[in-house]
């Protein structure tokens, strides 16, 4: 399993959480409620599939407006499927800042997933998203949780 494969199994994890009376509440990203967020990185997913494949467009999708977390699930199948085409990591990809091997990409991509899931977390009061994939260890705290989640678990 690859860092990618690891943070968008954590988002999803999250994302499965969610329920419809979460998605107007406030995230860590100031000007985003929950719904924008989702509909960012599902979107962002298939974008970091895009710029691998050379298909990528930009969409105006609520995905939110329907079943979101296979909105998601397809999205997070694009993007590892275009990760793992033979020769993805070696090349070099052209980004809006940049050129930079395949490799490097994906861990962008996983990094992206990930801060967006643990942010998703923070917003709907998940007890914690492991760290434990090594993407941003920094945040990791001695249970191996993302440390400083607002509020405790007992809705779910």
């Amino acid at each position: 399993m690859t860092e990618l494969d690891r943070a968008l199994s954590s988002t999803l994890a999250v994302l499965q959480k969610v329920q419809p009376g979460d998605l107007d509440a406030p995230t860590p990203c100031a000007s985003w409620d929950v719904r924008a967020l989702i509909n960012h990185f599902t979107d962002t997913a298939r974008w970091w599939a895009g710029v691998v494949s050379g298909t990528s467009e930009p969409t105006d999708v609520d995905y939110t407006a329907g079943d979101f977390v296979a909105a998601y699930e397809e999205s997070a199948r694009m993007a590892a499927a275009a990760f793992e085409a033979d020769g993805v990591l070696g090349r070099m990809i052209r980004l809006p800042f940049g050129e930079f091997p395949g490799a490097a990409v994906r861990s962008m991509a996983a990094l992206d997933q990930f801060a967006h899931g643990w942010d998703l977390a923070r917003a709907i009061g998940y007890p914690g998203v492991a760290l434990g994939c090594g993407v941003v260890p920094e945040l990791r705290g001695r249970d191996n949780t993302a440390v400083n989640t607002p509020r405790t678990w007992s809705r779910r």
